[in-house]
């Protein structure tokens, strides 16, 4: 018969001890099982990479999957083959660059038939006493007997050298000048703004570039050959700028009758220049072409350009001085 204890008291039995709860809704506690500690995860791909290679029957290593070529060595087909030992490909690659090479030295000599840097230079190529003497050129030409260009060796001697050789430094000094000179004349007549000096500038180097493509298109038209190139008719027409601003300062200092003179004098000067120095290059070169059927009218065709070209100075000279000076 089973015998109840009061609660709180403990009964021993053999080596297992249970304790009575008093009767306040608690249960008493069961023991729980521990779970055995998780077995290892199976590998999903078993490691090779220290694995030898496997022999074969007669006891030489096959190859693995691995075909890549090692680190820093030649390039190599999946047959294992080294690409540079295929005749073809050495000959394919030896034809692919001889076709880049070519096709780059293509291009350069495009770019040099318009704009060479050699030329470029040799229209740099100055000092301050040939500047200082190309100013009194321009502005006295008249006393001036010498207006051939000199050789050496076949080459035109470089500006430096010669004071009858065209420069580019001058037209782009000259031609600077005359904006920062604009910029004051529109700033003291209370005109000046950012698009009016934009607006003088653009139009100042599109003139020039209209009658530089005028010329060429003249010379090639009525097919006379000269040595002139694009560069010497730029700075032919860029010497106007040095007139420009000798006029416009005329103007700001004397107001309309100082600008009227030197625009007179510096235009007449710029004329009698542009006729003397296209005069040696265009009618030099008449000799070469005086045979064929049209060889008696190409004297006065060069005539016609060389006399056009320096009348049309003084036009562009008021057309971009005129609105300065009031």
């Amino acid at each position: 018969m089973r015998q109840f204890l009061p609660a709180g008291t403990f009964s021993l039995r053999g080596r297992q001890r249970t304790m009575d709860l008093p009767h306040h809704g608690y249960r008493p506690t069961k023991t729980r099982a521990r779970a055995p500690p998780p077995s290892a995860d199976p590998l999903l791909f078993d490691d090779t990479s220290s694995s030898q290679p496997a022999m074969n029957s007669q006891g030489y290593y096959t190859p693995g999957y691995s075909m890549a070529a090692p680190i820093g060595g030649p390039p190599v087909d999946p047959a294992g083959n080294n690409l540079f030992a295929d005749p073809m490909a050495n000959a394919a690659m030896m034809y692919g660059s001889t076709l880049a090479n070519q096709g780059k030295d293509m291009v350069n000599k495009e770019i040099s038939r318009f704009m060479s840097m050699n030329k470029l230079k040799y229209f740099f190529a100055v000092d301050t006493r040939y500047v200082v003497k190309k100013l009194m050129l321009l502005m006295f030409p008249y006393t001036h007997q010498d207006w051939e260009v000199r050789y050496h060796r076949d080459t035109p001697m470089t500006p430096r050298h010669d004071v009858n050789a065209p420069d580019l430094y001058i037209p782009t000094m000259a031609f600077i000048t005359y904006i920062l000179l604009a910029g004051m004349a529109l700033g003291i007549q209370q005109r000046f703004s950012p698009e009016v000096l934009g607006l003088c500038a653009s139009t100042a180097l599109v003139w020039i570039i209209i009658e530089v493509l005028v010329m060429l298109l003249s010379l090639y038209l009525l097919t006379v050959h000269t040595d002139l190139s694009t560069f010497d008719l730029l700075a032919y027409s860029g010497y106007k700028y040095v007139a420009m601003i000798l006029t416009v300062l005329s103007g700001l200092l004397f107001g309309s009758d100082g600008y009227f003179v030197a625009f007179a004098w510096s235009s007449c000067a710029i004329m009698f220049f542009i006729a003397r120095s296209l005069k040696m290059k265009i009618l030099s070169s008449l000799s070469t072409d005086s045979m064929g059927a049209g060889a008696s009218a190409k004297p006065r065709l060069r005539l016609y350009i060389t006399v056009a070209t320096a009348a049309f100075q003084p036009f562009i000279i008021y057309w971009l001085t005129s609105h300065l000076v009031r």
